[in-house]
């Protein structure tokens, strides 16, 4: 199923501000909120869906990214790894977007917004973002290629199950924020009362208090430990374009959400290609026989050779298409060409009698350029520049 265009989901224009897509996307979350719309999954699915082109369109280089490519600028890279806030859970989005009610989901009424914390009301946790960088062949960008890598990175102690606490003890509820994971407090202004809300000071914003600390991640709740990581790239990838896997970054501390990974792409330079875009180039050197007499030639594709005709007469500077014979496009809107470029091979060193041969040649009529085809000879070299 085609994903649905992440300006169309908030209702805004390509060129809105920062600040429209930022009110857009309130509104839209107040509207879809299943504190809202209860065992309502429909309504989830809109929440969730805003929450992924809020998580694109509010980040300058992602939206730049989208603006360019498409969905598959910022696609998920691999199989079960959503990308923006379609690999998102609830928390998650409650854990990324809560401030843009000002502080936490809460203050609209009843419950509204609670699941953005723990059960007891904590904050929830996000681990860092790892930057990985894969190169690739134009063979495997033409196609698409699945890429396993190994990455270090923290993961949840298998021990404590990510808790920090020993095994036969478990994590208290913190007195101080009595397992909110906030405190209030309220200060007297020359404006008046004010009322700012913040982490808790004593579990810094958990809700709980490891007491007896686990030996092996020493009450963090992760270790570092190598993990091997399947990534699906799509055909069509460029240079520089980044893509995201969800949940394969780093494991945050004591439970929480895991970071994502961010794939940069880097290109290996063909050794007889050029890509442009979609098309790619190729340089063909003829030899003036065949030039002249025309012939058959092969010319390399990203998979394999292909045989040419070469018409009599082909002039320097012709360039033969290929239709079909280029890069796909990233967004599945079509496969660019192969564009050769023809070029013809003059000899510095010749034998007597191969000198006396071009001398013959050159006293014939039919070897001499006339107005006509030398006019269309520096035209087409006139417009390889302009």
């Amino acid at each position: 199923m085609a994903k649905r265009d992440f300006y169309e989901i908030l209702g805004v224009s390509k060129t809105a501000t920062a600040d429209e897509i930022k009110k857009a996307y309130r509104k839209k979350a107040i509207e879809f909120h299943p504190d809202k719309n209860p065992g309502n999954k429909e309504a989830e699915e809109k929440f969730k869906e805003a929450a992924e082109a809020y998580e694109v369109l509010s980040d300058a280089q992602k939206r730049q990214r989208y603006d360019q490519f498409g969905h598959a600028g910022v696609g998920s890279a691999a199989s079960g790894g959503g990308y923006g806030g379609g690999g998102m859970t609830m928390d998650d989005i409650f854990s990324h977007f809560g401030d843009i009610f000002g502080g936490h989901f809460g203050g609209f009424g009843g419950g509204f917004g609670g699941s953005s914390r723990g059960g007891g009301g904590q904050r929830v946790r996000r681990g860092s973002d790892l930057r990985v960088k894969v190169k690739l062949t134009l063979a495997e960008i033409a196609t698409g290629v699945e890429k396993k890598i190994k990455v270090k990175k923290y993961v949840m102690c298998s021990y404590c199950n990510g808790t920090g606490a020993e095994h036969g003890s478990q994590p208290v509820t913190c007195t101080t924020c009595h397992g909110t994971g906030r405190v209030t407090r309220v200060q007297q202004t020359i404006l008046g009362q004010m009322q700012t809300s913040s982490d808790c000071p004593t579990c810094g914003g958990d809700g709980k208090i490891v007491k007896d600390k686990c030996t092996h991640c020493s009450g963090e709740g992760i270790v570092r430990e190598d993990e091997i990581i399947s990534i699906n790239i799509p055909a069509g990838v460029m240079e520089g374009m980044q893509l995201s896997v969800g949940g394969k970054g780093n494991a945050a501390r004591r439970g929480g959400v895991n970071g994502d990974l961010l794939v940069l792409i880097e290109e290996e330079a063909h050794p007889e290609l050029i890509r442009d875009e979609n098309d790619l180039i190729y340089n063909l050197l003829l030899t003036v026989p065949t030039a002249i007499l025309g012939g058959s030639v092969e010319v390399p594709t990203v998979d394999g050779k292909v045989k040419v005709t070469i018409n009599p007469g082909t002039q320097p500077g012709k360039v033969l298409r290929l239709r079909g014979k280029g890069l796909p496009s990233v967004n599945r809107y079509g496969t660019g060409d192969l564009l050769v470029n023809v070029g013809v091979y003059i000899p510095e060193n010749l034998s007597k009698e191969e000198k006396t041969m071009i001398e013959k040649l050159d006293k014939s009529e039919n070897v001499k350029p006339n107005s006509s085809a030398s006019r269309d000879f520096f035209s087409r070299f006139r417009n390889m520049f302009e």
